[in-house]
């Protein structure tokens, strides 16, 4: 081992913030687009380099330049049992520096929190892993299962070039892995000052991005023109912006909403999960999005010169349908639309559903519970997607555990995509705790 590996007194807390700043400043911006996206290989790098330094050997799978992937794997004390996988995206979302109060690569550390794009979409809980596996490298620390590092690209543009990439040509990397942890789960929400709800991600839409397609006559602007396709591709459009597709409440929000319906006091209606929902204050959005299919448009393409009518014209539109749904949203789609406007899937992955059960669960619940009293783990679902859903091929039981306390009157959900994303110095250290103790034990 190196110097550092022999250096026990070196903090994991204090560590992090470091760890999660450096990974901050790497710009890994995923455009969608091989030409325009960024860094990925050089956080990887970064990574691989971290595990080194405490003699930790990993492999770098490159699916095109530029678009790597680490794997590492920690061997426990008990190789009879399943692995566990633990799995972090290196890829963010494109940021506009005009529209931000410090520049989203900065890392800076302002009011209590760790600002920049990624700072909690993914690059904390990336660093919190690294953080606690360099601290039991120093310290002789072994876990009782082995523990396999993914650290992937290309999870915000749909994984094919990540996780999806992995399983389809490395999958061997990813032998006797039976569960999985990755992002957007135990996180913190504030009933009151003594009691904190912990959302563990047990289920997650499922994601079905397509484009529409409508076709016309082109012609000069200045005509009377009766089959514009840029009209009808419009017309669809507002026909799916505007709907509201029935509700639907699945077993996962079933158990979350009754928990959080006796912890408020407020009676749970299962013909109107909204006005529970409602009560929620910053997290109704993300519950609120768990209750039905949704389908919203995001981009729209159509023309070449101003008083050119186009040919054809091009809408896409970000759809997520509940567990089991996704048949049933397309059939739905396609009543909205309309049969003269043709429907292509761009990503179709489907939604994930598991119960809140067993030891795992167990073993997250305790080491929450064991750093704030006032824990109350809850299964919940994710409104989005993750690298679960290609991991889930594998037969690896999926969860979202990347814990974090939070302040109460954070809209934590908000920063997800959005601008002045951050995360608390104090949350990303509580993080680290949690995940030394759950994955000492799990």
């Amino acid at each position: 081992m190196t110097s550092d590996a022999a250096s026990p007194r070196i903090d994991p807390t204090a560590e992090v913030v470091d760890l999660c700043r450096d990974l901050l400043r790497i710009d890994t911006t995923n455009t969608g687009d091989n030409d325009t996206s960024v860094g990925e290989r050089r956080a990887a790098e970064y990574v691989a380099e971290k595990l080194a330094e405490v003699g930790v050997e990993s492999v770098l799978h490159e699916s095109a330049p530029g678009r790597a992937n680490v794997v590492a794997r920690i061997p426990g004390t008990d190789p009879s049992r399943g692995a566990l996988l633990v799995h972090g995206h290196l890829d963010v979302v494109p940021a506009d520096a005009d529209e931000w109060s410090v520049h989203p690569l900065s890392g800076e550390l302002r009011d209590g929190y760790l600002w920049g794009r990624g700072a909690i979409d993914m690059k904390d809980f990336d660093a919190m892993v690294l953080a606690v596996v360099r601290h039991w490298q120093r310290t002789g620390v072994r876990p009782p299962r082995d523990i396999v590092l993914a650290y992937t690209a290309d999870e915000e543009a749909g994984s094919d070039y990540g996780a999806r990439f992995l399983v389809d040509n490395h999958r061997g990397l990813f032998d006797g892995c039976t569960e999985a942890i990755g992002e957007v789960g135990g996180f913190s929400y504030s009933v009151n000052d003594s009691q904190r709800l912990y959302l563990i991600e047990t289920a997650e839409k499922g994601i079905d991005w397509l484009r529409l397609h409508a076709k016309g006559r082109p012609g000069h602007g200045s005509m009377v023109h009766d089959d514009n396709a840029v009209t009808a591709l419009a017309e669809a459009v507002a026909r799916i912006g505007r709907h509201r597709f029935p509700v639907v409440v699945t077993d996962t929000v079933r158990a979350f909403l009754t928990e959080v319906s006796d912890l408020l006091g407020v009676e749970l209606d299962p013909d109107d999960p909204e006005t529970a929902i409602a009560k929620l204050g910053p997290i109704a959005n993300l519950i609120g999005a768990t209750i039905r299919n949704t389908a919203n448009p995001t981009r729209l393409s159509a023309g070449y010169k101003d008083n050119v009518i186009p040919g054809r014209a091009t809408a896409t539109i970000d759809c997520r349908s509940l567990p089991g749904q996704s048949e049933l949203l397309e059939r739905q789609l396609r009543e909205l639309v309309g049969p003269d406007i043709a429907i292509e899937y761009i990503q179709r992955q489907p939604a994930l559903e598991t119960t809140f059960d067993g030891d795992l669960v167990e073993a997250m619940s305790a080491a929450l519970r064991a750093e704030d009293p006032g824990a109350r783990p809850v299964p919940y679902m994710l409104s989005g997607g993750t690298d679960a859903k290609a991991f889930s091929q594998l037969g690896i039981r999926c969860f979202g555990f990347a814990p974090l306390k939070l302040p109460a009157d954070l809209n934590f959900s908000a920063l997800f995509h959005g601008i002045d994303e951050r995360v608390p110095v104090d949350g990303l250290q509580f993080g680290v705790r949690v995940l030394d103790r759950f994955l000492r034990t799990c």
